[in-house]
């Protein structure tokens, strides 16, 4: 991935992640495809604001019923829950978008395939400093996601909203670089996604995404001062597995789970317009 700011903690974390999830494999009883023993826990890693927040409802509350066993796995980068999965020591994860997967697979060459979309989390700009995108002053620092597909969501989230314009075909992973009219100046700082609630105190202004919004206790339907529009999105978040494991009888099950009447309801109650029911 471009440009990722791999801290030492955030290094350690996923490290000690893999660590866990490798151990935890042996005994998933995790196979390909059909062959999956579905008696054993799925693993799933995720996100954990809404991602795992979302499972953990299914797990309290759905998957027993259904004859689920699920282990739920948080990590807060947006790496070990793909090479997780490429190497087998969890079974799936939930905490990309389309996009985000196609641009990871393409530039890691895994083969890491979407099984159901599930939620829409809508990408907003954050401030302490001022109270709308027009007050923003001239050479105002603006924080951006720093991983391909989100920068230019968020590059495209400021042209909608005539802060910038982009350059003509500039597509889903579009950086600063296809920036072609720049009127206030702005500097854009590039930082890896987990970072940018807290450099609101740094910045004039931060586009975050809504996970990471939520986890820090932003209101997106009331705090951004811009918002995506959910119509005709292509950035709803998917429940993901390696290719071939699609029929995995657990991984069948988890996703009709994620499509229910309760999981709907459980994200509308919970979180009033800053995670979207994609189905």
């Amino acid at each position: 991935m471009r440009n990722v700011l791999k801290t030492t903690a955030l290094t350690a974390t996923a490290a000690g992640l893999a660590l866990t999830l490798a151990a935890c494999s042996s005994d998933s009883g995790s196979g390909s495809g059909a062959s999956a023993d579905p008696n054993k826990p799925l693993v799933v890693v995720a996100s954990p604001t809404p991602h795992a927040q979302i499972l953990k409802f299914v797990q309290d509350n759905l998957a027993a019923k259904a004859g689920l066993k699920l282990d739920v796995k948080e990590v807060t980068d947006y790496v070990t829950p793909n090479t997780s999965v490429q190497d087998g020591s969890a079974d799936a994860n939930y905490f990309q978008h389309q996009p985000y997967l196609d641009d990871f697979n393409k530039k890691n060459g895994t083969d890491i395939v979407s099984v159901e979309t599930v939620h829409l989390e809508p990408l907003g700009v954050y401030s302490k400093k001022v109270k709308s995108v027009g007050e923003l002053k001239d050479g105002a620092q603006v924080a951006v996601p720093n991983d391909a597909t989100n920068e230019g969501r968020a590059l495209k989230l400021l042209a909608a909203n005539n802060v910038i314009t982009l350059k003509s075909g500039a597509g889903t992973t579009a950086t600063v670089q296809d920036i072609a009219t720049n009127p206030k100046n702005l500097k854009f700082k590039e930082l890896e996604a987990a970072q940018l609630p807290r450099s609101l105190d740094d910045v004039d202004a931060a586009v975050i995404n809504g996970n990471y919004a939520l986890g820090a206790n932003l209101k997106p339907a009331t705090d951004a001062l811009v918002l995506e529009k959910a119509e005709g999105n292509p950035y709803a978040n998917i429940l993901a597995v390696k290719k071939g494991h699609e029929s995995d009888p657990r991984v069948k099950k988890l996703a009709e789970l994620l499509h229910s009447d309760e999981v709907k309801k459980y994200i509308n109650d919970n979180f009033q317009g800053a995670v979207i029911p994609a189905f």
